[in-house]
C-alpha cells in the first residue's frame, strides 16, 4: 500500500494534467520567441534596429552611453532634481537624528524626567518612545509627499530624455 502511494506521488498534479511523464522538459515556452525590449523595433529614423545586441568587443556604444549619462548628470535639470532631494532629505535626516539622540541622552542622563508620570502608569519615556514611531511615519509621509509634488515629474521627464538619448533619438 505504501509503495503504491509513493509511486502515485512521484508525479505531480501538473505533470499528470499536462499528460507528460515525470522529468520531461516543456519546450512550448510562450516567451521563447518574443523580442526583448529594443530589439527589432523601429528607431526614430524609421530604420529597423539590429535584432542581435552589439558585441562587447566594440567599446564605442558603451562609451557613448557613458557620455550620455555624464551629460545628463551635468545638466541643469538633473542638478535641480538633486537639489530638491537634498533640500529635503538632509535637513529631515538631521532633525530626526537629533530627535533620536535627544531621546537616548534624556533616557540615560535624566531618568527622573523620563520616569515622571504623564497619565496613570504612562510616563514621559513611553510618550517619547511612541513619539519616535509617530515621527518615523510622519517623516515617511512627508518624504513621499515631497517627492510626489517636487521631484517625481522632473525625474520622470529626465528619465525619458535619458532613454531617448541612449537610443540615439534626441528632442
Amino acid at each position: 500500500m505504501l509503495a503504491a502511494q509513493l509511486a502515485a506521488d512521484k508525479e505531480s498534479s501538473v505533470e499528470k494534467h499536462d499528460g507528460r511523464e515525470a522529468g520531461q522538459v516543456r519546450l512550448d515556452d510562450p516567451w521563447r520567441d518574443s523580442l526583448a525590449s529594443g530589439w527589432g523595433e523601429v528607431d526614430g529614423v524609421g530604420a529597423s534596429t539590429p535584432v542581435l545586441p552589439v558585441p562587447a568587443s566594440e567599446p564605442e556604444p558603451a562609451r557613448r552611453a557613458a557620455d550620455v549619462y555624464l551629460e545628463v548628470q551635468h545638466s541643469p535639470a538633473f542638478q535641480e532634481v538633486r537639489r530638491r532631494y537634498r533640500s529635503f532629505a538632509f535637513p529631515a535626516a538631521a532633525a530626526f537624528f537629533l530627535w533620536y539622540v535627544a531621546y537616548v541622552i534624556a533616557a540615560t542622563m535624566a531618568p527622573d524626567l523620563m520616569g515622571r508620570p504623564v497619565a496613570g502608569v504612562i510616563n514621559v519615556a513611553m510618550v517619547a518612545g511612541l513619539a519616535q514611531f509617530a515621527t518615523t511615519f510622519l517623516l515617511t509621509w512627508a518624504y513621499a509627499r515631497h517627492a510626489r509634488l517636487r521631484r517625481d515629474r522632473a525625474a520622470l521627464e529626465l528619465r525619458w530624455d535619458t532613454q531617448e538619448m541612449t537610443r540615439g533619438v534626441r528632442r
